[in-house]
């Protein structure tokens, strides 16, 4: 039997397809719609105008915060500016978030205050370091022998100082996005006099920043040139230079005019970089413009230290008991870390991204985002720069 020969029947399957049609139709419209207005709207349809949520759903009015004067109180030191201090709201506003990235971490935005402070205009160049370590004899982490209890299973004599270099996929090669050891390559013999591991070396990049620098060389490097490594809420008030709530230390816009503003990774990581911004890997320290306290590179190009123990709650455990429209005052972070990731090695935070975040994997170069790095580990796109207290 078939609805040639009963015209009913098939009028009857053929009204319920037009109806369930339309239904489909017309839901799609509205998700279509409300995409729309959430993306256009979204505050003001979540919050109402001046209302801001934090990520443990708790809504607090938005008030704008109060920047210090800009008049530093006297002469810069060599390479330093001034940065003058105040309120800023830090951390990231989910809604505005651009990657897809799990940003729980930075997503608690809280209203924070910071006295002024001199900051280092670049990240530490390989010719800074050098003298360094020429005026003191200083050995990196990086350059010297491993502790055999740190690495039980590797046989005491195929321990050999080392540190690690990003390693891209061959052609055809796949890499699990999820694991990160897939595209980084623990290379014996690099180092920051050796970037790219044995055969390489600084000649010609003194105006680079210096990468394979663990926690510890920063501190040790600091303390010789009477300076220190920035709480990363001097970190981050440092890198919004005195733009209130924005994305990048430029404004919202990740390329101003078509241009790149940052050393980043365009194309899909970690396949193809098409280096649309005129860098591979590193680039020399202030390539890009600076932002409004005249600071380069807070954005891209290597990770930077920070003092603070890294903590993924931290936010949250700050904010728990605190009125939300009274700043917190010159914040230092908690007192241990913990990473539940990796729950027997502590770690610091680390800042502002590197020439490998990439707009489909780790856009961290967005300014309110963290890092963060195992104490006594080193890498190929981890540097740092210093502050120094006002006196």
């Amino acid at each position: 039997m078939n609805a040639a020969s009963h015209p009913e029947s098939a009028n009857q399957g053929i009204r319920p397809a037009i109806f369930w049609i339309a239904v489909g139709s017309m839901f799609v419209l509205i998700f279509v719609s409300a995409s729309v207005a959430l993306s256009l709207y979204g505050d003001a349809l979540f919050y109402g105008p001046g209302r801001m949520r934090r990520a443990s759903g708790k809504e607090f009015e938005y008030r704008q915060p109060k920047l210090n004067p800009t008049t530093p109180p006297g002469p810069a030191p060599e390479g330093m500016v001034w940065i003058p201090g105040g309120e800023f709201w830090m951390g990231v506003e989910v809604e505005k978030y651009p990657g897809s990235n799990d940003i729980f971490d930075a997503s608690e935005v809280h209203l924070v205050y910071v006295d002024g402070f001199w900051m280092d205009k670049t990240e530490v160049t390989n010719a800074e370091f050098a003298r360094f370590v020429a005026a003191t004899g200083y050995v990196t982490v990086a350059e010297k022998q491993p502790d055999p209890k740190e690495f039980p299973d590797v046989k005491p004599d195929a321990l050999k100082p080392f540190s690690i270099v990003f390693r891209q996929p061959q052609p055809g090669e796949m890499i699990d996005l999820r694991d990160y050891r897939s595209w980084w390559d623990p290379k014996v013999g690099a180092s920051w006099k050796h970037p790219d591991g044995p055969g390489s070396n600084i000649k010609g990049r003194e105006n680079f920043p210096v990468v394979h620098i663990c926690y510890h060389d920063a501190v040790a490097y600091c303390r010789w040139a009477k300076k220190r490594l920035p709480t990363e809420a001097e970190w981050e008030f440092a890198g919004r230079g005195g733009l209130d709530r924005k994305l990048y230390p430029w404004g919202d816009e990740l390329k101003v005019d078509g241009k790149w503003m940052a050393n980043a990774w365009q194309g899909e990581f970690p396949y193809t970089n098409t280096k649309e911004d005129g860098f591979d890997g590193a680039a020399p320290v202030a390539s890009f413009p600076p932002n409004a306290y005249g600071l380069y590179d807070m954005s891209g190009n290597v990770w930077e230290w920070c003092a603070d123990w890294y903590r993924k709650d931290h936010y949250i455990q700050r904010c728990r008991d605190v009125d939300p429209h009274t700043a917190i005052r010159n914040p230092t972070g908690p007192d241990s870390g913990f990473d539940l990731e990796e729950p027997g090695l502590p770690k610091r935070v680390q800042r502002g991204g590197s020439f490998l975040c990439a707009e489909n994997f780790c856009t961290r170069y967005v300014i309110g985002t963290r890092g963060k790095g195992e104490i006594t580990s080193a890498q190929n796109h981890c540097g740092f720069r210093c502050v120094k207290d006002a006196k």
